[in-house]
C-alpha cells in the first residue's frame, strides 16, 4: 500500500519520473521539484506548475531525492 507521501510524488506528471528534476525540501518541511534543465537553459521553468505534461527536456528516469533548500 502506498503512503501520502508516495501518492504525492506520483502527481507531477512527467517531472516525477525525469532524471532532470530534484525534489527540494524546505525547513518547514514542504517539498517542491525543481528542473535542472532551468540551471543551462532559459526555456525551461526553475519550479515548474504540475501537473506537467509534455516538456520537450524530458528524459524517463528517477528524480533525484530530498535535497535542502539553499
Amino acid at each position: 500500500m502506498m503512503n501520502q507521501r508516495e501518492a504525492a510524488r506520483q502527481a507531477p506528471g512527467l517531472c516525477g519520473r525525469c532524471v532532470h528534476a530534484a525534489w527540494i525540501r524546505n525547513d518547514r518541511g514542504s517539498e517542491f521539484l525543481r528542473c535542472g534543465r532551468s540551471d543551462s537553459d532559459p526555456r525551461y521553468v526553475k519550479f515548474p506548475l504540475v501537473p506537467v505534461l509534455i516538456c520537450a527536456g524530458y528524459e524517463a528516469g528517477e528524480p533525484k531525492q530530498d535535497a535542502k533548500v539553499r
